[in-house]
């Protein structure tokens, strides 16, 4: 049934973590640890327990400055490219939203990604292993680049900024009760991922079934 006062918004915006891609902190602390050649545990307690990982998606930090710190605090120096590529390999398609965004691509309408990631995430999921990831996107809004993360209010201004339209007038989707309701009281038509199949019921009530 179509829901009251819903209208087709102009611009979908969709979360990456857990919606378009799960994702795995403890697997990344895994291999990042192989390569160091250092306990895994030691890894999460630097990376993740000490908020490393939240300055770095921040953009507090530079890749090679959150590497610097790594090094330093585990007691250790793997090659670089090893190490990005062990903390970026952390990613599983979510089969059934990627199919919807590439329906929703080839309808016309517009599209952008807006998370709370790193640059090296950006640089492995970016870079095409994941198509239509990032090629069906006219907006990407990354926390690191806009140094304001989810639910701050400034990178939804960003976002509403870069999709050229009015906040209500965009649709957002994002698995963090606490980020729609922040994109809620920006503006935004935000909804809580649940399910593949309550997300297209959804778009269905907005006139994009």
């Amino acid at each position: 049934m179509r829901l009251i006062d819903l209208q087709p918004p102009k611009f979908l915006y969709f979360d990456l973590g857990n919606v378009l891609l799960y994702f795995d902190h403890r697997r990344a602390a895994r291999q990042m640890a192989e390569v160091a050649g250092v306990p895994a545990e030691l890894v999460w307690d630097v990376v993740f327990a000490s908020g490393l990982e939240h300055r770095y998606e921040a953009g507090e930090l530079s890749t090679q400055e959150f590497f610097e710190i790594f090094c330093d605090k585990t007691g250790s120096r793997p090659a670089y490219d090893a190490l990005a590529a062990a903390a970026g390999d952390i990613f599983e398609v979510n089969a059934p939203l990627v199919e919807l965004l590439s329906k929703l691509s080839a309808a016309g309408h517009r599209l952008g990604l807006l998370s709370n990631t790193c640059e090296l995430h950006w640089n492995h999921f970016g870079s095409g292993r994941y198509p239509p990831i990032p090629a069906a996107f006219h907006s990407v809004v990354l926390s690191f680049r806009a140094k304001a993360m989810k639910p701050d209010a400034r990178i939804y201004a960003l976002a509403a900024e870069m999709a050229g339209v009015a906040p209500s007038e965009i649709f957002f989707v994002d698995d963090m009760p606490g980020h729609v309701a922040s994109a809620r009281a920006f503006g935004f038509d935000a909804v809580q991922f649940t399910s593949p199949e309550a997300l297209a019921a959804e778009l269905t009530a907005r006139g994009l079934g």
